[in-house]
This record gives C-alpha cells, structure tokens and sequence, in this order.
C-alpha cells in the first residue's frame, strides 16, 4: 500500500507538465545542447531536483537516529543525459553532499554511503544508472 502516489501529466520535452493538485505547473523545453530552445526546464533538471531533495531528507532522518548534527547541510544532484550505445540514451549522476565542517571525513562518508541505502531515489535507481557519492 502506497504512503503517497503524485501523479503528473506531460506532453513531451517541448510543451508543459503539471502535477495533479495543480502545485506544479511548468513548462519544459528541449535543451539548447540537444538542439532545443532551452526556454524551459527539463526532464533532467526535475529529476535532479527531486533526487537532490529526497537525498538531503533521507540523511537527515539517518543522521537523527545515529545522533549526528548536520545542520547546514545541502545535496546537489547533477543528472546527465548520455548515449547509451544502443540509439537510446540513459542517466548518470553525481550527488555533491555538502557536510558541515565540523563532521569528521569518515563519519560523513558512512552517513553518505548509509542514507544511499534508504533514500526512495537510490533505491529506484540502483542498478539502472550510475549513481556518484561525493563528500565536499
């Protein structure tokens, strides 16, 4: 049984999509660099948007029960559109997580490498795309 199902409608790379409640509502266009106008979001930076936050939640629900502070913390998520050999294309990405400094490496890192293991996002994606944990 579902917690939660968001449901959102599009029409293609160039055109608008919307969630059902109407929250979101944007327009998305092709990406200069494939050609497009760039005049809008896309696909990628949604799901960049998406992974980034659901990432930085999930770590502070881990870093809660383990009784560490990561106030001032943040995620950035780069998503890359890449050939995948086959005529079609796949993603990649790169999660950036900033750490406060007062954290030491190694706590970060298995903070990092536990919140990968609970986090919706890295769950849906392992396995399918490659997915790059850095510490800043």
């Amino acid at each position: 049984m579902s917690l939660y199902t968001a449901v959102a409608t599009a029409i293609g790379r160039d055109g608008r999509a919307f969630s059902s409640d109407g929250k979101l509502d944007v327009e998305l266009a092709l990406q200069k660099e494939l050609g497009g106008t760039g005049d809008g979001t896309n696909p990628e930076q949604l799901f960049a948007a998406g992974y980034a936050a659901c990432f930085a939640t999930s770590m502070q629900l881990v870093a809660q029960k383990k009784k560490i502070d990561v106030s001032g913390m943040s995620v950035t998520a780069e998503v890359g559109l890449v050939p995948n050999g086959q005529g079609g294309f796949q993603l990649e990405v790169s999660l950036r997580t900033k750490l406060p400094d007062s954290l030491p490496r190694e706590v970060g890192r298995e903070l990092i490498e536990a919140t990968h293991q609970v986090c919706p996002y890295s769950n849906a994606t392992r396995g399918n795309i490659p997915v790059e944990l850095l510490a800043e």
